[in-house]
């Protein structure tokens, strides 16, 4: 018999793959904290006194509706109003006083990838010399690299249309 086993060595030891479904009583889901600051749009104020908002990663050529919260500015006052500034790619759509300051409610395009900021500014209506940079930035992606995941705050409302010409079915004439 010993002839028949020649060759054959026991294997010792093995390589175990965890099963494909966690055992009973198993929890296999994350949970985060609902305050994680990378989940939510981030308002700083600079020591100029001016704002930086970052709204995270957004795609290219897509429209977004923006919503975040601006602390208190004393030298502004409750009533405040943007200041009409020629940009095609952000616009401010109401700024409502809230017990926290003002919560700013803005379109913004995606017009190209990298990281842009653009800029608004905002000014008492009852003082004409007081007034406040927003600066919003936002990461935006080209269309080949997925979909990002929007923070809190910020919705896709649309995507603007771009002419692809490798998927057009016209061909012309040879």
């Amino acid at each position: 018999m010993a002839a028949a086993n020649k060759g054959v060595k026991a294997k010792g030891g093995g390589v175990r793959f965890a099963p494909s479904h966690p055992p009973e009583g198993a929890h296999s889901h994350v949970h985060f904290d609902e305050k994680l600051h990378d989940s939510v749009v981030m308002v700083t104020q600079e020591k100029d006194g001016n704002f930086l908002v970052k709204v995270g990663f957004l795609k290219i050529l897509h429209k977004y509706e923006i919503t975040f919260l601006l602390p208190p500015v004393q030298s502004l006052g409750k009533d405040i109003c943007a200041v009409p500034v020629p940009n095609l790619n952000l616009r401010v759509i109401s700024i409502t006083p809230v017990s926290e300051g003002y919560s700013v409610k803005c379109e913004y395009t995606a017009h190209k990838e990298g990281v842009l900021k653009e800029e608004m500014v905002l000014t008492s209506e009852t003082s004409d010399s007081t007034c406040v940079k927003v600066v919003v930035q936002a990461r935006v992606m080209d269309r080949h690299h997925g979909t990002p995941m929007l923070l809190e705050g910020v919705r896709c409302i649309g995507a603007e249309l771009e002419y692809d010409s490798e998927q057009s079915d016209w061909h012309g004439f040879d």
